[in-house]
């Protein structure tokens, strides 16, 4: 399975950009798929979550009421919707994805950076 995450960019505060991310290859494999991101001498952090039915999607408490994750899953795609962007939401965003439900997250994109101006 490959993942291919893409929209990043750079934004004042208060603006929004939707991340995308593609999966292909063996894609029948793919349960919960999720979004991460690290910021400049941090460590990754947990960003969002969604299962394969699209309920009990989770947030980190950061980004709780302005970011949404959500998949259509005959595109392969997950996506997330920032909006009311921080300064400190700069990172670079990463999405993965689990091949069995509970487990670790075991694919990993490549990695959009997203820059938030103040």
């Amino acid at each position: 399975v490959q993942l291919q995450a893409s929209g990043g960019g750079l934004v004042q505060a208060g603006g929004s950009l939707r991340l995308s991310c593609v999966a292909s290859g063996r894609t029948f494999g793919i349960y919960d798929r999720g979004w991460f991101r690290q910021a400049p001498g941090k460590e990754r952090a947990f960003v969002a979550s969604i299962p394969w039915s699209g309920g009990g999607i989770s947030y980190g408490d950061s980004v709780k009421g302005r970011f949404t994750i959500s998949r259509d899953n005959a595109k392969n795609t997950v996506y997330l919707q920032m909006n009311s962007l921080k300064p400190e939401d700069t990172a670079v965003y990463y999405c993965a994805a689990k091949s069995k439900p509970g487990s670790a997250y075991d694919y990993w994109g490549q990695g959009t950076l997203v820059t938030v101006s103040s």
